[in-house]
Parts: structure tokens; sequence; C-alpha cells
């Protein structure tokens, strides 16, 4: 049995012999083949470097080099297009995600599911982060009629033929635990306890947060259009309630409301709520005008101890 890792490197250069060390420890202790595929998505601290020395020392390290920054979630699907592995596992760099873990999810795997997430039972995480991540979870159960359990992670270990299933999805706006959840196949959740950063900070920082949020609602759901659309009749229905009680009040005593202050504030409403619901259809058409482009997920540049692959 081959077991292959994907790791998406973006900062922790420093963390990234001491993962190599503690994943070789792990997978030797578990009498299992192995490869450590580490994706470089264009490190601004030059992680290739070390990535280079790592694969000189290593032959079980592969390192995949990407020539621009695609993002984390393309440079999983990087790794994954090129893992060999029966089962893939899937974990961050920074060390947040235990090597020692592993164990404890093929544990559980063998009682027969083909996907085990690691739930962290703490998050080593800032107030406002663990905040936004559920703020983000909730919207995401709204507008995709579906529940989420937000505590789950990518660390993760998953059969071959769910890879191959995941791979099949080329969209441009992806995710990775919730395109898996999509997938289905016997999945399950076994609660982890994090380890704080090994150095720095996460690069996601609140904007990019909220791209990425509406990149997955719009993927994964047209919920937003609806929306847009039941906002739109409601306030209709409103306004022309409004309407009516005001010609009754006409006709019954003669009078009306006058002056332009509601006048004013129901136009600049309207306005508003129009502008919204132009700018929601045009997330959608820009996510058609992305995937109709056809480009590719991510442009290879390197590939280091991997001279048998495609």
């Amino acid at each position: 049995m081959l077991i292959s890792v994907v790791v998406p490197v973006y900062g922790c250069r420093a963390a990234l012999p001491e993962l190599c060390r503690r994943l070789a420890v792990t997978f030797v202790g578990m009498g299992a083949r192995y490869e450590i595929i580490l994706v470089d998505d264009r490190c601004p601290q030059n992680s290739w470097e070390e990535i280079e020395g790592l694969c000189a020392e290593d032959e079980h390290v592969v390192g995949v080099r990407l020539s621009r920054n695609f993002g984390q979630i393309r440079a999983i699907t990087a790794g994954l297009d090129l893992c060999k592995g029966d089962w893939v596992v899937v974990m961050d760099c920074d060390l947040q995600d235990r090597p020692e873990a592993i164990p404890q999810l093929f544990e559980k795997a063998q009682e027969g599911y083909d996907v085990v997430f690691a739930r962290r039972v703490e998050r080593k995480d800032t107030g406002l982060t663990k905040l936004l991540s559920k703020a983000f979870y909730k919207a995401y159960e709204y507008f995709t009629d579906g529940a989420y359990d937000s505590s789950l992670c990518n660390f993760s270990v998953s059969r071959r033929i769910v890879i191959d299933n995941y791979l099949r999805m080329r969209e441009h706006n992806r995710g990775y635990t919730m395109f898996i959840k999509w997938l289905g196949f016997r999945q399950a959740a076994i609660e982890i306890e994090g380890d704080e950063r090994f150095e720095g900070k996460s690069s996601y920082n609140f904007s990019k947060k909220m791209r990425m949020a509406f990149e997955l609602i719009t993927a994964q759901s047209n919920k937003p259009l609806r929306f847009a659309v039941n906002v739109g009749f409601a306030i209709a229905l409103l306004s022309f309630a409004y309407l009516l009680y005001n010609v009754i009040r006409y006709f019954i005593d003669g009078s009306a409301p006058v002056g332009w202050t509601s006048t004013i504030a129901s136009i600049y409403l309207m306005g508003g709520l129009t502008l919204s619901a132009i700018g929601v259809v045009g997330i959608y058409i820009g996510n058609i005008f992305t995937e109709v482009k056809n480009r590719p997920l991510y442009v290879v540049a390197e590939i280091l101890n991997g001279k048998e692959r495609p």
C-alpha cells in the first residue's frame, strides 16, 4: 500500500524540514510505503530552495513548483493530479495538522470508510478568525441547503476512488472539503487537536476570505439568485400594500402623505437593492465567463523526484 501526502506550500518555509521528518517517522512506524508531495504555490519566502534540499536528501519527497501563485486549493489539486497513492492524505504545511495524527485517521478508515476528516477539537486561531469562520459556514449552509460541520478541516485521508472522482470536477471556483463532502461515499470524522502554527501567520486576510466565501457559495448553489428575486417580490408586495393603503385613506378622509423624505429614501432603497441583485447576477456571469475560457487550473514549472510522472 502506497500512501501519498499532498502538502500545499505557501509560507512556513522553516517548518518543511520538521514536517518531512515527522511524516517519515510516522510512516516508518506504520510500516507503510509513502511519498510526500510538496507543492510550492510560489511562496514569497522562496520555499522552493528548501524543497530542493529536501528532495535531494530524501527520494520520498516530490517537489512541485507552480509557475505562479494559483491559490491553496489549486495547489492541492496539482498535488492530487500527480500523486500515485492508494490512500491520499491532504494536510497544511504549517504543522497545525499533526503528522502523528495520521495513524488515527487510518485506524478509523479501516472500519470501512472511504474518507476520514480531522475535526479540530480546539482551533488555535484568534477569536475574530473563529467568528468569521462560523459566520461563513452558517451562510454556506443557508445558501446550499445543506448542513456543514465547520470544525472539519482539509486534513484528511481518502481512498483512491474518492480522489479520482474529485479530480473529475475541474471547476475554477473550488473547494476541497466541501467538494469531497458533495461526492458522498462512506465518510467519517474524528476529533484531532491541532497545534499552533510553526511560524508566521495565515495568508488568508479578511478580503481574501470574503472573496473565497462568495466563490464557494456561487459555485455550489443558485440560491443567491433566488434570494434576490424573493427580496424583490417582497419589496414590490410591501410597496403595493402601502400604495393601496394611501389610496384608501385618500377616499376615506381626503388625506394623503406628503413629503420628499420618504420618496427619496424609497428611491435609494430600491436603487441599492437593484444594484445588489445585478451584482449577484454579475457574479454568476463572471463564473460562466471563467469556465468557458477553459484554461488550466494551474501550470507546473518544475517537478523534482518525479521523472516517471506524466
